[in-house]
């Protein structure tokens, strides 16, 4: 005998391909969704730790620029300690040079004359003084002209002196400081 289908065989087999469609779709959707979930995880993830090391980078920065404020800070208080220390070098090393200024000064000194005044300007000494003739004046500009601690001697000044002083005459003279050279290398 023959065997004849007469179920609709073609619906129910478009039927279940589709059931296949829709379950195929549903399983990529899934897959897809998954995927993207991953992805975005991994996304954030990797976001979250770049912004970590952002921030790390920002403190150690934060960090860095303090200790260099204070480096500068340290430098510059150096530099001030260094020019404070050479000036106290300078000061001590010219400190014995206005002691022998004075002890010359003293040594040029011709008896019958005496100083009122002494300023120094610069590497100019200027001297107001008194003396009994104007002879004993011009002994003392000889004896700065001699002399190893003053040179060029300048008279701008000889006047009498005011009652007090009877028969004295006052003076004002310049003369230019000079430091000599140290015999035998010390000073």
């Amino acid at each position: 005998m023959a065997k004849i289908n007469l179920r609709p065989w073609r619906e129910e087999l478009r039927a279940e391909k589709q059931k296949q469609f829709v379950v195929m779709i549903l399983g990529a959707a899934f897959i897809a969704a998954g995927l993207t979930f991953l992805w975005k995880t991994d996304m954030d993830n990797r976001i979250a730790y770049q912004e970590s090391r952002n921030a790390y980078i920002e403190t150690a920065t934060k960090q860095l620029d303090k200790q260099i404020k204070e480096i500068e800070n340290l430098k510059r208080k150096r530099d001030e300690l260094l020019s404070r220390m050479q000036v106290i070098q300078d000061l001590q090393g010219k400190r014995p040079i206005i002691v022998r200024v004075f002890d010359e000064l003293v040594r040029t000194l011709p008896d019958g004359l005496f100083y009122t005044s002494l300023t120094k300007k610069s590497e100019r000494v200027e001297i107001v003084g008194m003396s009994e003739s104007n002879s004993r004046i011009s002994a003392l500009m000889r004896r700065f002209e001699e002399s190893d601690w003053f040179t060029d001697p300048n008279l701008s000044n000889v006047s009498a002196a005011d009652n007090q002083r009877a028969g004295y005459s006052q003076f004002n003279l310049s003369v230019k400081q000079q430091t000599p050279e140290p015999e035998g290398g010390d000073k």
